[in-house]
């Protein structure tokens, strides 16, 4: 039988110094969980074959596709602020390129298939629950429009990983636009790589920001690309409730997508101070931190292209302040116009930013559920009797009556009837979404019990997160005090 990956491969004709040719560690008895059926569809692939043993194998990285070229791809990256120089895939290998059905270039990615020259020490496996977390949430993403990797298969590998416990050990299929981060300038540029940072930004160029090539000041263009796409992102994750959980320079993709899906998190309460991560003990990738996270790290891609911007230093740091100085602009643009869609409101008038903050404030002074009072703002635009389902969320229901006196003033200038306005913010405002606890669930059922079927039963649910769906409507319902999720924990 032919290996099925058409794999057409451009990063690893790069020079050397961008990666290390590894090739995945075999393991024991691998064993597939779930293949994206639709997925693998749009990549060109064959579901059936991938299903197939020789598929189940090249997927856990125990046979390797003829056309691969497998690589762990070299970054750096500041790690909660600190820098360091050289970090690179420790438990990713990248098996090579394909086009789909779009004709976009997509990476297939092994994450967990074993040691890399940049493992540091580590075993570079990975244990089965952050692979079903990175599937759920990455799928879920995608489902509620977020620009994000995706998730191809998973499989168990028939060997147990080491943690603060034994767990069982998995590999998980990642489909990114590109896996160039940040991190991946600051590799070249913290070792005075000029030339490597012009390869890459070249590479950048060619792959993601095609048009920069044709302008005047093509690495100007590409920064400020950049910035747009991650400003874009970001407002895209608070207009959620997401919450990345390690927003290091190592996991910002120069894509414009979500990558890195460790202990990321999802509100349930409004609370703007929320960090869930463990290992984000000062909260500085808190959700009301995300924003300026962004800026901070677009500031050292900056930094890296300075030598490209102007031979000029002078002239480079003014070209790059220039650039930076519109994410605030890119940023706000993007996150008041969600707000405003889920508000119901589809003209701009002056005070609807100030409409939209007052209501996330009365959320947080009375501990509303964030995805339903949105969800259920869309009953009460069709009709002021469904007041109550909202008011409900909150400790004191006349904070919202309050509130709402006001939103009903403005919406009486907006155009669109009642019932077309309730499905406009139901496009926007899901009912569903991947919550900690059912996540955890899903997690502890498949380690403790090998039983996947929450698995895939919230899968199910995900894949139509603005659908109202009868027969799993607990799955809208937040947690109990009992099963309140506090903390997230990343893979390594």
């Amino acid at each position: 039988m032919t290996v099925q990956f058409p794999f057409d491969n451009t990063y690893s004709r790069l020079p050397e110094r961008f990666f290390t040719r590894t090739a995945p560690t075999p393991v024991a008895a691998p064993r597939l969980i779930r293949v994206n059926t639709s997925l693998a569809l749009r990549l060109g692939l064959d579901p059936d074959w991938l299903t197939s043993e020789e598929g189940v194998e090249v997927l856990s990285g125990r046979r390797v596709s003829e056309t691969a070229e497998p690589i762990a791809m070299a970054y750096a990256g500041h790690q909660f602020g600190g820098f360091v120089p050289q970090l690179g895939d420790g438990r990713a290998i990248l098996l090579g390129e394909v086009v789909d059905q779009d004709g976009a270039r997509r990476d297939i990615q092994l994450k967990g298939a074993g040691p890399t020259p940049f493992s540091r020490r580590g075993d570079g496996r990975a244990a089965l629950g952050p692979v079903l977390r990175e599937y759920i949430v990455s799928e879920a993403m995608a489902a509620l429009g977020v620009p994000t990797t995706r998730s191809l298969a998973a499989v168990t590998t028939g060997e147990w990983v080491r943690r603060e416990t034994i767990l069982p050990g998995a590999v998980l299929t990642r489909v990114a636009s590109s896996h160039i981060r940040v991190g991946t300038f600051e590799f070249f540029a913290r070792h005075g790589d000029v030339e490597g940072t012009r390869l890459l930004a070249d590479y950048v160029i060619a792959r993601h920001y095609p048009e920069a090539d044709q302008a005047e000041r093509p690495y100007r263009v590409l920064l400020d690309s950049v910035i747009g796409a991650q400003a874009r992102l970001i407002a895209r994750w608070l207009n959620i409730g997401f919450i990345h959980g390690v927003m290091n320079t190592d996991n910002m993709s120069v894509s414009g997508e979500t990558i890195d899906y460790g202990p990321c998190a999802f509100l349930d309460r409004y609370d703007p101070e929320a960090a869930f991560s463990a290992i984000d003990v000062q909260g500085r990738y808190a959700y009301r931190n995300q924003p300026a996270i962004g800026h901070w790290n677009l500031t050292r891609l900056a930094e890296c292209l300075l030598p490209l911007l102007s031979e000029d230093e002078d002239a480079a740091v003014a070209e790059a302040m220039e650039a930076l100085g519109g994410y605030a602009s890119s940023f706000e643009d993007a996150y008041e116009s969600g707000l405003r869609r889920k508000l119901g409101l589809l003209t701009v008038r002056e005070g609807d930013a100030d409409l939209g903050r007052d209501l996330l404030d009365a959320m947080e002074a009375n501990g509303a559920d964030f995805t339903l009072t949105f969800r259920r703002l869309s009953d009460a635009a069709l009709d002021s009797d469904s007041d109550s389902g909202v008011s409900a969320l909150f400790t004191d229901p006349s904070a919202f009556h309050a509130w709402a006196a006001r939103w009903r003033e403005r919406l009486a200038q907006e155009p669109m009837d009642a019932v077309a306005r309730r499905a406009a913010m139901q496009s926007v405002n899901p009912a569903f979404i991947p919550r900690n606890h059912r996540v955890e669930a899903v997690i502890q059922a498949a380690v403790e019990e090998n039983d996947f079927g929450l698995f895939e039963e919230l899968l199910t649910v995900l894949a139509n997160p603005f659908e109202d769906q009868p027969a799993f409507t607990h799955y809208a319902d937040p947690p109990q005090d009992s099963e309140r999720v506090y903390q997230t924990f990343c893979g390594t």
